[in-house]
C-alpha cells in the first residue's frame, strides 16, 4: 500500500476519533499527544521519568518576590518545545475560547522563563485544545523573549481537520525533530532596519540621489549610534589621537575614496555585531549584538556618500554624543514616517517636558514617596543606632573611671560589661535594620514594572527609565552612607534594567525605534556612572520587552472582505483624487481602491502585569477612525469593546482598559496624554464609570441609557472575570483621580499642527487628586509652548475639575428631545451663493423656495455672514427631483454624487442627493415654529439668538426648538454661561469653549416656582431678552462688518476695566456695547432672582488676583447650587413630575406637567434652607463632597472653630516594618482636620506589647523630615 495513502488514513482516523472526544484535560491530554506522534511517526514521550522529553516535568517558577512555586509542564522535549494542554468545551468563536488559550500561551511562556537556564529555552511553545486545535508560538533566537504566532498569525492556528494536509503535518514534525528548521531566519536574511532623521541635510541629500527613506532612515541610525559609542567609549579611540574616536577617523580617512568607505563600514557594523577583530578599524572591538548591526549583506546596508555628505556626518559626530537626550532619535526617525502614516496610527511626538509633567506623577511620585518613608525609617534606626552606641559608650566610660577610682566586685563588673555588650548588639542590630530597610526598596525598585501600551518612539520609557536611575543614585548613595557592602547591588536583577519597562507599539519601525532609544540612553546613563569598563559583552540585549502588537485588539489575522458573491470588498483609498471633467474640482478617483480586511477572532488584548501604565495612546477621533484605521479594524474593535460608547475617540479604549487593569488590583495607577476632549460626553463617560465604580459587564444600554437615547458607558471585565449581569464584581474599586492637566498645549512634530491635550493620572480607591492649570503660554523657537501653571488640590471629577461635580449632573426629562446639532449636508456641493441659486431656479421655478433655503453656520453668526442658501432635498425622490427641478438635479449631480460613490455608507451612496444626517428629529421639533434659539457650538463668547424658520442651521450649530424670549433669557444668563462652560469641553488651536447640549442644556435646571420665579418675573426675563436680541441685530445690521465675536471682546474689556484700544472704540460706538452690557446685567439680575439667589450677587469681574479669586469662588457657589438643583429635578422627575420646557411638543398627554411660573411649589427636602439661603435641595454625598463651604466665614473671627478629634470608629493593625509604621502615622495626621496628641494617634492603632514606645520617636523623626509640625501637646500634618 502507498505510504502517503497510509498516511492520509491514519490522519483520518485520528481526526474522526478525536473530533467527538468530551473527557476532561488531564484524562486526555496524554492520550492525545501519545497518538499524535504516532501520526507523525516521532518518538513519544518516554514513559519513565526523563528530563529532555517527558509528561508533567516539573520545575520550580520564582516570583518577584522571592517565592518559589511548583509548576508542571504538560509536556516538554528540552531544546524543542513546552507543550501546554487545555480541553476547552465551547465553541470556537467564544471570546472565552480565546481567553483560555490564550491563558495557557501565557502560561507556557512563564514555563519557558522558570527553565533552568543550562537547558535554554525551547524555541516553540505548542498550546492545544485537545481534539480541536494546535498553536504554533515561536521564538527562535530563546533569549527569553516573547513567542510569537509561528508562522504568522493567520496559520499558526491548526484546526484538527487541518491534519489531513502533509504540509501541516510536516510542520508538526520538524517541531518534534528539529525546530531550528522552521527559523525562517535561516533561509530569508531579514532587513529590520528602520527610518531616522529626514529634515537632516544629510538625509534630503541621500534621497535625492534615489536611496529609499527606509534605507536612509537605517544608514543614519547606525550612524548616530556608531558617534555615540564612540564619543561613551564603546569603540576604540583614534590612532592619531586628536579627540577623535574611531568612527570619525574612518569617515575622515575615506573622506577621499568614498567607495571604500562604503565598504569600510559594512565591515565595521558586521564586526561590532559579532565582536572581536575589526579590519576596518585594525582594533579589537566589542559584542554588540542587539538588533541594530544585523544583515551586513543586505542592499542599502552602508550607503554610497558624496564627499559633502561625508562632511556633513563628519559635522554630525562633533556633538558630544554623550550629553545627548536620546529622545532625539526618536524625533529624527518619528519626522521620518510618511504622513499618510502618521495620520492613520495617530502617531505624535511629546516634547520631554510634557513627558515629565505625566511620567512623574504617575510612576516617579508614587515610588518616591516610598523611598521618602524609607528614609524616614533609616533616619530613625540609625538615630537609635547612635543612642545606643552613645549609651554603651558612657556605661564604658563610667565602668573605666570607676575602677580607676576604686576596685569593683568582679560579678558587677560582668554585669556592666554584659550591658554594654548588649547595647552594641542592639545598635548592630538597627544599623543592620537600617541597611536592609534600604535594600528592600532598592529591591522594590529594580524590581518595578512599567507599561507604555502605546509606547510609539519610546520617549515615555525612557524619561522613566531616566527618573529610576536617578532615584536608584539616591539609593545607592544612601547605602554608601551606610557602609554598605554593594557587591551584590550591581548583579542581575538588582539594578534598573530596561527588563521593567515594556511597551507595546502598532507600528513595527517604531517599536524597534524605542528599543534603541532605551538602549542609547541606558549606555549612556551606565556609562556615566560605572564607567564603559563595567558594561558588559554583548553591549546590547534583545530582552523582547518591547511588543509589536495592537494593545487594544487581539486577533488570529485578517482576510479580505468578501460580499454575498463571494467578491473581494475595496473601497476608496480615501486620499486619491483626480479633475471632475465638467467642473474642474478634485473629485475622488474611484479606480484608487484598497481591499477592505476582516478580522479573525478579534478579542480584547492582554496587557502583561506591571506596577505603572504611562504614555500616550493615538489620537484618533471616532468620526475619522474609519478612514483612518479601516471599516475592518473598527469594526473589529467595537464588537470586541462594547461597553465603551462608539462615540468615543480611540484613546479611550486605551484608558479604559488601563482603568479596569488598575481597578482589578493589575496596576498600581496609571496616566495618559489625550486630546482634551477627553472632558466630552462620550468620553468623559468612561472616566465617569471608572470613578463611579458604576460596572456596566455586559456592555449593553440600560433603562435609563435608553431614555437618554445614548449608548452605555461603564467598565466591562475580561471574560474570565464576568459575574452575573448587572453585579459589580467584588474585586474591582472605583478609581480616583489622582492628577489632571484639564487643557495643556501641543505642537504636532509632523506637520506642526497646534493642538490641545489632558493629562490624567488615575489610582484605585479614594484619593483627593492634584489639578494643574495652565496660566500662561509662551512659544519657542523649536515649536514647543513654555507654560506655567498653577496646582489646586480636591477631589477631580470626571470634567477634570475641583468643586461642584457638575460632571455628574443628570439628564433632564423637561429639557430632552428639543436640542439638536444642525444639518449635517455631507458634501460642499450643496451649497450655493445666491446668485447660483437663482440661475438654479429660485424666484422661478414653484416650490423651488421650499429646497434651496438660507444657510447659516458659526461664521455666519459670529463673523460675517457668506449670505449662502443650502439645497435641502429631503422629501424627494431623485427622480421627482430630475424631473421637477432638473437644474438641481445636474448640480448635485456633478458636484455630490462623485464623492457619494466612493463613500463607504451604502446608504449615502445611494441616496446620494439628500444630507449626509436627515434630521427628522430636528425637523420635527422646528416644525410650526416662527423662530428658534441657535449657539455655535464652539465659539470664544456663549452667545444665543433666535433665527426665523426659514434658515437652516449648520451642524456646527446648536439648535434649540423653543420661540419664547423667556427661554432664550435664561440662557443667555451669566449662570447659564457658566455652567456650560463647566459642563461642557474645549476645543480647537483657539481653545474655544464647546456647547455640548446633552451635557450643557439637557442637564441644565431651569428655574421655577419653587425657586421664586413668578409670571411677572418670567415676563421681564421675556423682555430683556427681546430687547437684547434685537440690540445685536439692529447694530449689526447698520454697521455690517460689526461681529459679534467683536462686539463681546469689548464687552469682555469693559467688564475687566482693560483699557480699549482705537480698534476697540469703534466697535464699542457702531455696537452700543455699554447698553449691551446694561441688558446682559438687568438680564443675570432677574435670572438670579428667578433662581431665588440673590445673595450672591454680580459675578465679580477684573483681572487682579483678587477678582479672580472672588470670580472663583462665585462661580464655585453657583455651580454647587445649580448641580443641586439638578438633582432635585431628576428626583421630582422619578416620581412623574416634570416642569416641560415645551409640553406641547415634549409631552402632548401633559398629564403631570407643570407650566413654567404656574407651577406648584414642592416641598423642599429638610436640609434645604429659603430660596436665597445657600444650599438647595439634596442632600451631599458621603463619598465625593466637593469640598466648598458656601456659608465660610468671612475672616473677622480668628477664633479656631474646627471640630474636635474624635476616637477613631475602626483601628488598623499596627505595622511590623518602620517604613510601613512611619507612612501609616503619617497618613493617619494627613487624613485628620484637627491636631491630634499622642494618645489620639495611638487610638487609631491596634497590637500587643510595647509598640507604643516607638510612636514618639517615629513623631521626632517625622518632624526632623518636614512631614509632620508639633503644636503644643499635639502633632499635625505640614
Amino acid at each position: 500500500m502507498d505510504p502517503i495513502n497510509t498516511q492520509d488514513e491514519r490522519a483520518e482516523k485520528f481526526i474522526q476519533r478525536w473530533a467527538i472526544s468530551t473527557a476532561s484535560e488531564r484524562a486526555t491530554s496524554q492520550s492525545f499527544i501519545i497518538e499524535l506522534c504516532e501520526l507523525l511517526d516521532v518518538p513519544r514521550p518516554h514513559a519513565t521519568a526523563d528530563r529532555d522529553y517527558m509528561f508533567e516535568r516539573a520545575l520550580k517558577e520564582a516570583h518577584a518576590d522571592g517565592q518559589e512555586s511548583d509548576r508542571y509542564v504538560d509536556c516538554y522535549k528540552r531544546g524543542h518545545f513546552i507543550l501546554e494542554a487545555k480541553k476547552v468545551n465551547i465553541g470556537s468563536h467564544t471570546k472565552s475560547y480565546s481567553k483560555t488559550l490564550y491563558g495557557a500561551h501565557a502560561q507556557a511562556q512563564n514555563y519557558a522563563r522558570a527553565l533552568p537556564a543550562a537547558e535554554g529555552r525551547p524555541p516553540i511553545i505548542l498550546v492545544v485544545d485537545v481534539g480541536q486545535i494546535i498553536q504554533l508560538f515561536s521564538e527562535f533566537s530563546r533569549t527569553g523573549g516573547n513567542y510569537i504566532p509561528f508562522p504568522d498569525p493567520r496559520s499558526h492556528q491548526i484546526k484538527l481537520q487541518d491534519l489531513r494536509d502533509e504540509k501541516i503535518r510536516h510542520r508538526l514534525r520538524q517541531v518534534w525533530t528539529d525546530p531550528m528548521a522552521l527559523d525562517p531566519s535561516r533561509a530569508n536574511a531579514q532587513v529590520t532596519r528602520e527610518v531616522a532623521k529626514q529634515l537632516a541635510t544629510v538625509a534630503k541629500s541621500l534621497e535625492a540621489d534615489g536611496h529609499p527613506a527606509h534605507q536612509v532612515g537605517a544608514f543614519l541610525t547606525r550612524c548616530l549610534f556608531s558617534m555615540f559609542a564612540e564619543d561613551v567609549g564603546l569603540l576604540p579611540a583614534s590612532d592619531k589621537g586628536e579627540g577623535k574616536g574611531a568612527f570619525s577617523e574612518l569617515l575622515q580617512r575615506h573622506r577621499e575614496h568614498p567607495p571604500t568607505l562604503q565598504r569600510m563600514l559594512q565591515a565595521l557594523w558586521a564586526d561590532m555585531d559579532r565582536g572581536g577583530f575589526s579590519a576596518a578599524l585594525a582594533r579589537e572591538v566589542l559584542k554588540f549584538n542587539g538588533k541594530l548591526f544585523k544583515a551586513s549583506q543586505a542592499d542599502g546596508y552602508a550607503l554610497p556618500l558624496n564627499r559633502s555628505q561625508i562632511d556633513s556626518l563628519l559635522e554630525a559626530a562633533k556633538a558630544n554624543w554623550t550629553e545627548v537626550e536620546p529622545a532625539i532619535f526618536g524625533t529624527l526617525l518619528e519626522r521620518a514616517l510618511d504622513p499618510d502614516e502618521r495620520h492613520a496610527l495617530g502617531a505624535h511626538f511629546t516634547p520631554r517636558a510634557y513627558v515629565d509633567r505625566l511620567v512623574i506623577p504617575t510612576v516617579i511620585d508614587p515610588l518616591r514617596a516610598e523611598w521618602n518613608d524609607t528614609q524616614a525609617a533609616t533616619l530613625l534606626l540609625m538615630g537609635e543606632h547612635d543612642a545606643l552606641n552613645a549609651e554603651a559608650d558612657q556605661l564604658s566610660d563610667t565602668l573605666a573611671q570607676q575602677q580607676k577610682t576604686q576596685r569593683e566586685a568582679n560579678h558587677k563588673v560582668k554585669e556592666e560589661l554584659k550591658e554594654i555588650d548588649a547595647l552594641r548588639a542592639s545598635a548592630r542590630a538597627n544599623k543592620r535594620e537600617a541597611i536592609q530597610t534600604v535594600k528592600a526598596f532598592h529591591h522594590r525598585l529594580c524590581t518595578v514594572l512599567v507599561l507604555d501600551p502605546a509606547c510609539g518612539s519610546g520617549n515615555f520609557l525612557y524619561v522613566t527609565l531616566e527618573h529610576l536611575k536617578r532615584l536608584e543614585g539616591e539609593v545607592l548613595n544612601q547605602l554608601e552612607a551606610l557602609d554598605a557592602g554593594q557587591n551584590s547591588l550591581n548583579l542581575e536583577g538588582e539594578t534598573v534594567t530596561l527588563q521593567q519597562l515594556l511597551g507595546i507599539e502598532l507600528n513595527p519601525r517604531a517599536a524597534a525605534l524605542a528599543e534603541l532609544v532605551l538602549w542609547i540612553g541606558y549606555l549612556q546613563w551606565q556609562a556615566r556612572t560605572v564607567g564603559v569598563g563595567n558594561i558588559a559583552e554583548p553591549v546590547v540585549h534583545d530582552y523582547g520587552n518591547i511588543e509589536n502588537r495592537d494593545a487594544v485588539l487581539a486577533c488570529d489575522g485578517t482576510e479580505p472582505q468578501k460580499d454575498a458573491a463571494g467578491q473581494i470588498v475595496t473601497r476608496w483609498d480615501g486620499k486619491t483624487f483626480k479633475p471632475h471633467p465638467v467642473t474642474g474640482l478634485n473629485v475622488p478617483d474611484e479606480s484608487a481602491q484598497v481591499v477592505q480586511e476582516r478580522y479573525i477572532h478579534p478579542r480584547k488584548a492582554q496587557w502583561p502585569k506591571v506596577h505603572f501604565i504611562v504614555g500616550n495612546p493615538p489620537f484618533i477621533g471616532a468620526s475619522t477612525m474609519r478612514a483612518a484605521l479601516g471599516d475592518g479594524y473598527v469594526d473589529a474593535l467595537r464588537s470586541t469593546w462594547p461597553e465603551v460608547p462608539e462615540s468615543a475617540d480611540l484613546v479611550m479604549y486605551w484608558w479604559h482598559q488601563a482603568a479596569l487593569t488598575v481597578s482589578a488590583g493589575g496596576a498600581e495607577r496609571f496616566g495618559f496624554i489625550t486630546t482634551n476632549s477627553i472632558k466630552q460626553t462620550f468620553n468623559r463617560r468612561v472616566m465617569q464609570a471608572a470613578l463611579d465604580g458604576s460596572w456596566n459587564p455586559t456592555g449593553a444600554e440600560t433603562v435609563a441609557d435608553k431614555a437618554g437615547g445614548r449608548k452605555a458607558g461603564g467598565l466591562m471585565l475580561p471574560n474570565a472575570q464576568k459575574s452575573a449581569p448587572g453585579l459589580a464584581p467584588p474585586s474591582l474599586k472605583p478609581l480616583s483621580l489622582v492628577f489632571a492637566v484639564a487643557d495643556h498645549p501641543w505642537v504636532d512634530g509632523a506637520n506642526g499642527a497646534a493642538v490641545r491635550i489632558a493629562m490624567t493620572a488615575a489610582q484605585a480607591g479614594e484619593h483627593t487628586g492634584r489639578l494643574l492649570t495652565v496660566q500662561s503660554e509662551t512659544p519657542q523657537d523649536d515649536g514647543e509652548v513654555a507654560v506655567t501653571v498653577s496646582e489646586s488640590q480636591g477631589l477631580l471629577h470626571a470634567d477634570l475639575r475641583i468643586g461642584a461635580n457638575v460632571a455628574a449632573a443628570k439628564t433632564l426629562k423637561s429639557t430632552f428631545g428639543i436640542s439638536n446639532r444642525g444639518f449635517e449636508l455631507g458634501g460642499a456641493g450643496f451649497i450655493v451663493k445666491r446668485s447660483e441659486a437663482s440661475q438654479l431656479g429660485l424666484g422661478a421655478v414653484a416650490g423651488i423656495e421650499k429646497h434651496i433655503r438660507e444657510y447659516r453656520n458659526g461664521r455666519d453668526l459670529t463673523g460675517t455672514p457668506r449670505d449662502v442658501m443650502v439645497i435641502d432635498l429631503f422629501g424627494l425622490t431623485a427622480d421627482q427631483v430630475r424631473e421637477e427641478f432638473p437644474s438641481v438635479y445636474q448640480w448635485v449631480l456633478e458636484r455630490v454624487k462623485p464623492e457619494r460613490d466612493v463613500n463607504r455608507n451604502e446608504l449615502l451612496r445611494t441616496r446620494w442627493w439628500l444630507h449626509r444626517r436627515l434630521r427628522e428629529d430636528l425637523r420635527m421639533a422646528l416644525d410650526g415654529l416662527p423662530r428658534y434659539i441657535v449657539t455655535v457650538e464652539t465659539a470664544k463668547h456663549r452667545v444665543f439668538q433666535f433665527l426665523n424658520d426659514t434658515v437652516l442651521p449648520d451642524n456646527k450649530l446648536v439648535a434649540i426648538a423653543l420661540q419664547d424670549a423667556y427661554q432664550l433669557g435664561v440662557l443667555s444668563s451669566s449662570l447659564h454661561s457658566s455652567w456650560a462652560l463647566s459642563a461642557g469641553s474645549w476645543l480647537g488651536v483657539g481653545n474655544d469653549p464647546v456647547y455640548v447640549k446633552t451635557r450643557c442644556f439637557e442637564t441644565f435646571p431651569f428655574p421655577a416656582e419653587d425657586t421664586g420665579l413668578t409670571p411677572a418675573l418670567a415676563e421681564r426675563i421675556r423682555q430683556l431678552a427681546e430687547q437684547l436680541d434685537a440690540h445685536r441685530k439692529t447694530q449689526q445690521a447698520a454697521h455690517p462688518d460689526l461681529t459679534l465675536t467683536g462686539m463681546y471682546n469689548v464687552l469682555e474689556k469693559l467688564r475687566s476695566g482693560e483699557a480699549l484700544s482705537a480698534k476697540d472704540k469703534t466697535l464699542h460706538k457702531q455696537g452700543l456695547v455699554s447698553v449691551l452690557r446694561t441688558l446682559h446685567e438687568e438680564l443675570d439680575t432677574a435670572v438670579l432672582t428667578a433662581y431665588g439667589w440673590q445673595d450672591l450677587g454680580s459675578a465679580p469681574c477684573g483681572q487682579d488676583e483678587a477678582s479672580t479669586t472672588a470670580r472663583a469662588a462665585w462661580n464655585g457657589t453657583l455651580l454647587q447650587r445649580l448641580v443641586a438643583l439638578n438633582t432635585r429635578r431628576a428626583a421630582e422627575e422619578a416620581t412623574g413630575t416634570i416642569r416641560w420646557l415645551r409640553p406641547d411638543y415634549q409631552n402632548p398627554a401633559t398629564s403631570k406637567a407643570l407650566p413654567v411660573a404656574q407651577q406648584a411649589s414642592l416641598d423642599m427636602e429638610d436640609d434645604t434652607p429659603t430660596p436665597s439661603g445657600t444650599k438647595i435641595g439634596t442632600k451631599q454625598s458621603t463619598k465625593k463632597n466637593s469640598g466648598i463651604d458656601t456659608n465660610a466665614n468671612d475672616g473677622e473671627d480668628n477664633e479656631d472653630t474646627r471640630p474636635a478629634a474624635t476616637k477613631p470608629t475602626t483601628q488598623q493593625a499596627w505595622p511590623t516594618t518602620v517604613p510601613e509604621q512611619i507612612k501609616a502615622v503619617a497618613a493617619v495626621l494627613s487624613a485628620t482636620p484637627v491636631p491630634l496628641d499622642m494618645d489620639a494617634i495611638a487610638a487609631h492603632f491596634k497590637a500587643k506589647g510595647r509598640w507604643r514606645d516607638r510612636l514618639p520617636v517615629i513623631l521626632d523623626t517625622l518632624m526632623a523630615i518636614g512631614r509632620v509640625r508639633q503644636q503644643g501637646e499635639t502633632y499635625a500634618s505640614c
